[in-house]
């Protein structure tokens, strides 16, 4: 069968529908706050597309970004894995969210999807120069098992439509989303994928579509059960200092954060997924047996959360 050339103008598509359907859906759950943004030419013809909502009614802050990036050579951060592919001309398209919610008791969400094309004409560009890399992760602050089991199942049907990769990809992105320093998971998971080019460019992208509308599939359902429970300062100081935690990851551990500030983004646009109020609470640890205890005790570590939902029979 022949191969689908690579194309960044499908991608582009691809991720712009998808960012406007975040714009639209976070908008409706919030109710009264509208994302402010603006289109701004890069260098080399490329298109930066920042979507930003603060102080919402139920949102504290959004942040739905489209960016296609040209330039002359590949960053470190994007190279780290394929060495050979450093410093050359590359194309790179990205569509990326992340929603602080005002109420504890709605978990903070990620999701990104990238596409990345190296001009390889002079080296064995085997596997091919190009890929897709991404995925989603829910960050509770206090979790519902219920909720991220059905987190975890819309993400193996993301996987089942296209191939038998859930448990690869959930393994991943529990890998991935962990804080070293602190020894501890930065949520409770999902899946994360890199260096993607499984059955070529086009059944490729149609997974990497997958992933994203699963994205808020999954979250709308979770957002729209939590966020009309009452909380209190109790509540609200915990959820500040495990945003905290969030923030740390972010710094100290993301590539995609390394990536923008290496390629030259604009600040604004590669901080924009920090959380707007933080709180660092020196040597903190929530009385045992309560529920700020539950988070560290029986969420942030990797776990099949499907075995309860297979053992059952569903």
């Amino acid at each position: 069968m022949r191969q689908q050339t690579p194309s960044i103008a499908s991608v582009k598509t691809c991720f712009l529908t998808l960012q406007r359907r975040i714009v639209g859906e976070l908008e409706r759950l919030d109710g009264a706050g509208r994302f402010a943004g603006e289109d701004l030419a890069t260098d080399g013809g490329g298109l930066s597309r920042p979507r930003v909502l603060e102080d919402g009614e139920r949102i504290e802050k959004a942040a739905a970004h489209f960016t296609h990036s040209v330039g002359s050579a590949l960053p470190p951060a994007a190279s780290e894995r394929r060495p050979e592919l450093g410093g050359r001309r590359f194309e790179a398209v990205a569509v990326s969210c992340i929603v602080h919610a005002r109420n504890p008791y709605v978990p903070a969400a990620h999701m990104n999807l990238r596409f990345f094309s190296v001009d390889a004409s002079s080296v064995d560009a085997d596997p091919p120069a190009w890929h897709f890399g991404g995925g989603f992760d829910l960050t509770p602050f206090y979790p519902f098992e219920e909720d991220v089991i059905e987190w975890h199942r819309g993400a193996r049907a993301a996987c089942d439509r296209h191939g038998d990769w859930y448990a690869e990809l959930k393994a991943n992105c529990d890998a991935y989303f962990f804080l070293p320093h602190r020894g501890e998971s930065r949520g409770v998971g999902g899946i994360f994928f890199d260096d993607w080019t499984r059955g070529g460019f086009g059944p490729s992208l149609a997974f990497v579509e997958s992933v994203g509308r699963q994205f808020l599939a999954g979250y709308v359902p979770i957002f729209e059960r939590r966020a009309p429970l009452p909380w209190g300062d109790r509540e609200e100081r915990f959820m500040l200092i495990r945003r905290g935690r969030y923030a740390e990851f972010n710094l100290a551990v993301d590539r995609g954060t390394r990536y923008g500030l290496q390629s030259g983004r604009r600040v604004e646009s590669v901080l924009a997924s920090l959380p707007p109020r933080v709180r660092w609470a020196y040597d903190h640890h929530p009385l045992p047996g309560s529920p700020e205890a539950a988070l560290t005790e029986r969420f942030l570590r990797a776990r099949d959360w499907l075995q309860p939902v297979d053992k059952s029979g569903d």
